[in-house]
């Protein structure tokens, strides 16, 4: 059996030293991938934090943007406030007149002012009066809280008004509050 066992280790070593040989070259080969796996990575790696340092520049961007531009909301909303005070201002002084009036007997004609003057910031500011006298009800502008019969006035037409009604361009400020006929 000592002759077999001889045999049989020639045969695997025989065997053997193609893979030994296929073994140094796969070690070359490898090497060689992974140098070039190894430039790859450090290649993916770079581009990777690029990208990352971009991602991150345009969530600071946007952040830093939608603040400013809360802030500016916030700036034109405070300002439109401001405005609109700003122009009453001069009716509060007249309103305090008219109180100076009336110890003296001319409240009418403080008060006459004091609505002039209201009427004329409202043409400033762009506000309108919503019409009421003699049309017919429209329920986009019109409140109606009333309904009355007369055989005068015509079908659906505003038979009175309660309080006047405001708008802005096509924005309703205050509906006009009106009595409907028929």
């Amino acid at each position: 059996m000592t002759e077999e066992k001889k045999i049989n280790e020639e045969v695997a070593q025989n065997a053997d030293a193609p893979k030994a040989e296929a073994e140094k070259k796969e070690k070359k080969t490898s090497k060689k991938e992974t140098d070039a796996l190894k430039k790859e990575i450090e290649t993916l790696k770079a581009s990777l934090e690029e990208q990352n340092d971009k991602y991150l520049r345009i969530v600071a961007e946007y952040d830093n943007y939608r603040k400013r531009a809360q802030k500016e909301k916030e700036g034109i909303y405070s300002d439109a406030y401001v405005d609109a005070v700003k122009e009453l201002l001069p009716v509060m002084d007249n309103l305090e007149r008219a109180v100076a009036f009336a110890e003296s007997g001319n409240l009418a004609e403080g008060v006459t002012l004091t609505l002039n003057m209201f009427k004329e910031i409202f043409t400033k500011m762009g506000v309108e009066e919503i019409p009421t006298e003699n049309v017919e009800f429209d329920p986009n502008v019109h409140n109606a809280v009333m309904h009355v019969e007369d055989e005068a006035l015509g079908e659906n037409m505003v038979a009175e008004t309660f309080s006047k009604g405001y708008k802005k361009g096509d924005k309703i400020i205050r509906y006009a509050m009106v009595k409907v006929a028929n």
